[in-house]
């Protein structure tokens, strides 16, 4: 096996398969697998996990409250690193345990249970891994990502319905049923007069 490359500083990308603890010497690093390539970074994955969210301008505890408000989910959340390029990540077991290890679904190709009662993932580019973890816990946690993914983008659209929002006028305003004018000559402060469109 050839010497991995080690990165000082990483942040989550649309290129980011998976993150998994890796122990080098005596401290934990993690193992970052890309697309076209995997190296080391000194940083734990739950490190990782957070640094990304901040470098996207939201913080990790409050990327893990929106999970919680969209879908109800508190243990072994899944996390949306950035809305704009739809990076979503999850958690195999609780981030706070060491062995935790943090998979892009967006990247799987297929997975299978094995024998030892693991998950064999294989991604996009046929690299594939052993995770350990239950083919149902990780279907589990597919499916949750999944939710996450969709009830944001129902939440946006519910957003641009309610506004008239659309691709095409990004400047449209919402459309209000009143509109308020103030009097000239009112006599008294404060009073307004209103008129239906």
């Amino acid at each position: 096996m050839s010497k991995l490359r080690i990165i000082e500083e990483y942040e989550i990308n649309p290129h980011t398969m998976m993150i998994q603890p890796w122990k080098y010497g005596k401290k934990i690093y993690s193992k970052i697998y890309e697309k076209e390539e995997t190296f080391l970074s000194p940083f734990k994955p739950i490190d990782i996990i957070k640094n990304s969210c901040e470098y996207f301008g939201a913080s990790y505890d409050g990327r893990k409250s929106g999970t919680h408000k969209l879908i109800g989910i508190n243990y072994k959340p899944p996390i949306m690193i950035d809305s704009h390029m739809s990076i979503y990540v999850f958690p195999t077991t609780s981030p706070t345990k060491q062995n935790c290890i943090w998979i892009a679904p967006s990247h799987i190709l297929t997975y299978n249970k094995t024998e030892q009662g693991h998950t064999k993932v294989v991604f996009k580019n046929f690299v594939s891994c052993i995770v350990p973890i239950s083919f149902r816990s990780f279907e589990n946690q597919l499916q949750r990502t999944a939710r996450l993914q969709f009830a944001f983008v129902d939440r946006i659209g519910e957003m641009k319905s309610k506004y008239f929002l659309d691709h095409t006028s990004k400047t449209r305003k919402p459309k209000r049923k009143n509109t308020f004018y103030l009097v000239k000559n009112q006599k008294k402060k404060g009073e307004c007069e209103s008129e239906s469109e």
